[in-house]
């Protein structure tokens, strides 16, 4: 069996597992480029010496690849050979003696409250521009912002991943019970719940801005949609949320999953369970939800003066005796 062979069985049996489409371009990629290097060289790929190992990661280091790079680079290689010596193709995995680069572990930044309103309550781009009887003067901008604006309130309420908003559809919506069906991560199905400002803007946005974006093309039964009418897409909802950032006037690096993480940490800071998080966040281990959510600051000063005998209501900074 060649290694285009088998590298093609194994996209397969991701595909019957469900893998995301991201998770098979990204381990194509991978898996593709070290057989090419490998074939270029005339190494076999059922088991290539150490020392080509060592070669390839040096040449991702002469690279500058980014250690996060590097270190889903060797997942995808991982699984491949695991599945391979499974399937009995190989008799070992050349890449399980290798170790993993470490990676620092950062938390997502999470928008403050008043972050979070500015960027929901102010006008959107486009949103602003009315004529002397008080109709948006340029209907399509306007429909767009109607258009953000429930897709904000919805990924703000819901907590959910930007994939989850571009595939939501129409039929998924229970406005009544403010309730959204979304397939999550591994094609596991989750409601995401929606409080009156997310019902209200989706019902706006259903009433007025959609309608107006479905005339412009085959609409079909996608929830959010683009300027062409055509359902919008991750690299759309990004392209506006960063619109929408600067128009705010908030920081750099304001993302769809700044929400969702922004989500998790409002919900905690307010009492929440971490398993009732867990839940809503559709995640399968709790220990992902704890990455995802970290103890602010207040929350956890607040919990230590709840807690501790000797805490009470004097301040911490206060004098020492000697």
């Amino acid at each position: 069996m060649t290694g285009a062979e088998a590298l093609d069985r194994f996209l397969r049996a991701l595909e019957a597992r469900q893998a995301s489409p991201h998770t098979r371009r990204a381990y194509r990629s991978a898996v593709g480029a070290f057989l090419a290097w490998l074939e270029g060289r005339g190494e076999p790929w059922q088991g290539p010496p150490r020392a080509s190992l060592r070669r390839y990661l040096a040449e991702w280091a002469d690279r500058g690849l980014a250690r996060s790079s590097i270190v889903s680079r060797l997942a995808a290689l991982r699984s491949f050979y695991r599945h391979a010596r499974r399937q009995g193709w190989v008799t070992g995995d050349p890449w399980g003696a290798v170790a993993t680069p470490r990676q620092p572990r950062r938390l997502p930044r999470a928008l403050g409250r008043e972050e979070v309103e500015a960027l929901l309550e102010g006008p959107g781009p486009g949103e602003a521009e009315m004529d002397e009887a008080g109709n948006p003067a340029r209907p399509l901008p306007a429909a767009l912002a109607g258009r953000d604006r429930a897709l904000w309130e919805t990924a703000y309420a819901a907590g959910l991943r930007v994939s989850e908003l571009a595939g939501a559809t129409v039929a998924d919506l229970d406005l009544r019970r403010g309730e959204l069906r979304v397939l999550g991560k591994g094609a596991r199905e989750r409601i995401g719940l929606l409080g009156r400002p997310a019902r209200e803007a989706l019902a706006d946005y259903l009433t007025e801005a959609r309608p107006l974006l479905a005339a412009r093309g085959p609409a079909g039964d996608a929830l959010f949609l683009n300027h062409r009418g055509a359902p919008l897409g991750v690299r759309g909802i990004r392209y506006r949320l960063e619109r929408w950032r600067v128009a705010a006037g908030l920081p750099a690096g304001v993302s769809p999953h700044t929400l969702r993480h922004s989500f998790a940490t409002h919900l905690l800071d307010g009492g929440a369970d971490l398993r009732v998080v867990q839940e809503l966040l559709g995640h399968v281990s709790l220990a992902t939800t704890q990455v995802y959510t970290h103890v602010s600051p207040g929350r956890l000063r607040a919990a230590y003066r709840r807690a501790h005998p000797r805490a009470g209501s004097s301040d911490p900074a206060g004098p020492r005796r000697g």
